[in-house]
């Protein structure tokens, strides 16, 4: 007999919430079966048996929250392997490429086992009664996405019981990355990065009026609690500068008359993102983190994109940032945002970042300051482009100026070594040329 532990699945998770046991006590396990999902502190994950035998007793009912290594089940006859979250990746590492499907995930529909799905997509499809087997994935290892299921249902697939056995109907296969729909970085979510817990009774009513409550989700608890960290233990500071994007703006224009059909076009914020990433490889202090009472100085230029999802904030990240071009960063951010809006990102996808981007100019802001993502040492706050009138070499004439707010930890990063990194991103985004050396 072997326990079954709540297990560490980001860097900076402590306890779990066990969403769905998708095994039941009595059913065999395989090792790398998923066996259950859980609730960590920056996204949901279905984690993958260690093991191999009979699951004997589930310890820690749907809806609990233990601590990191807490058993929560025990499988008897237990053999196997070292353990692994669905889609191993260590945390603070880059994703990787899709993998090619192998054979023992390619053969679970056909052999009438569960089929490899992500715990969102598993769970749309049971609300809509359609059979996972009938649908290709276009995860990695061929793992359904929720986006997959939303094409199924678009195509008219027979409706069936989830997880049951195949049923006559229309295979859905996912159309080419390059034709996969594209979100802009920073541009807010619409699906939630965690199903939010239903709401408590109202109370009786208030001069305020009736009176509801409703418990954050570990995601939004974690926000809280980092962001009240982060203003009550940073001594932010904040420099702002604008930036003339007049030549960026027209760059941009003619790489998007230039593209190919489905050919992807970097954003203004790609630009800000690659910009960023040069001036935070010539300044390693912008690039750093002030950690027990020590500056951390990091090899790697990992930027994060922040975007909004449904009442949360999610930051996932591009990893060497200064080392891919615009374009590849433009294709990831995509991507990452894509994977937000569905519910797909990964804790290790969230980690690692070692300066932030925030932008909300596409709500019509024209600046605002933001709060620095612990342990990092700066955040940039990025608002709208604007046309305006301005005066060179005394005559009037227009410009489209961008408005930028650093925020800057005053024990790493200080005024003068802020205001030059500030300065060296100015240049690189009103010079769009160097931003592809």
């Amino acid at each position: 007999m072997a326990d079954v532990v709540m297990p560490r699945l980001s860097d900076s998770m402590e306890e779990g919430t066990i969403l769905q046991w998708l095994k039941q006590a009595g059913d065999e396990v395989a090792v790398g079966d998923e066996l259950v999902e859980i609730e960590t502190d920056k996204a949901n994950m279905a984690y993958e048996s260690d093991v191999a035998g009979t699951l004997a007793e589930i310890l820690v009912e749907e809806g609990d929250t233990v601590a990191i290594g807490t058993p929560i089940a025990r499988v008897d006859g237990a053999e196997g392997s070292a353990a692994r979250p669905a889609g191993p990746v260590a945390a603070g590492d880059p994703p990787p490429a899709t993998p090619a499907i192998d054979e023992a995930d390619a053969g679970r529909a056909a052999d009438g086992k569960r089929a490899k799905a992500s715990p969102v997509a598993r769970r749309l499809a049971k609300e809509q009664k359609l059979d996972l087997k009938q649908i290709r994935g276009s995860g990695p290892g061929g793992r359904i996405v929720k986006s997959d299921v939303e094409r199924a249902l678009a195509a008219g697939v027979t409706p069936g019981i989830a997880d049951a056995g195949a049923r006559p109907g229309p295979s859905v296969s996912p159309p080419g990355r390059a034709g996969a729909e594209q979100m802009p970085a920073g541009e807010a979510a619409t699906g939630p990065a965690a199903a939010a817990p239903p709401s408590t009774p109202p109370s009786p009513e208030t001069a305020k009026g009736e009176v509801t409550y409703e418990e954050p989700t570990k995601l939004q608890a974690t926000i809280a609690r980092r962001m009240a960290e982060s203003k009550a233990t940073a001594p932010h500071f904040y420099l702002r500068a604008e930036i003339d994007m007049s030549r960026a703006v027209d760059g941009r224009a003619r790489l998007k008359a230039s593209a190919g059909e489905g050919e992807v076009v970097p954003s203004f914020n790609d630009m800000v993102v690659k910009a960023c990433a040069l001036a935070l490889r010539e300044h390693p202090r912008a690039n750093g983190s002030y950690r027990d009472g020590r500056f951390e100085l990091h090899s790697r230029v990992n930027v994060g994109i922040a975007v909004a999802a449904k009442d949360a904030l999610v930051v996932p990240t591009v990893f060497d940032a200064d080392r891919k071009g615009l374009r590849q960063i433009a294709s990831e951010s995509r991507a990452l945002a894509e994977r937000v809006r569905g519910g797909e990102i990964t804790p290790p996808e969230l980690s690692g970042a070692t300066f932030t981007v925030s932008n909300l100019g596409m709500y019509g802001i024209e600046g605002f300051s933001a709060v620095i993502n612990p342990p990092q040492a700066a955040i940039l706050a990025v608002g709208s482009i604007r046309e305006t009138v301005v005066v060179r070499d005394g005559e009037m004439t227009t410009a489209h100026l961008l408005s930028v707010d650093l925020a800057c930890d005053h024990r790493i990063l200080y005024g003068a070594p802020a205001a030059e990194f500030l300065a060296r991103v100015r240049s690189l985004l009103e010079e769009p040329l160097s931003l592809a050396l």
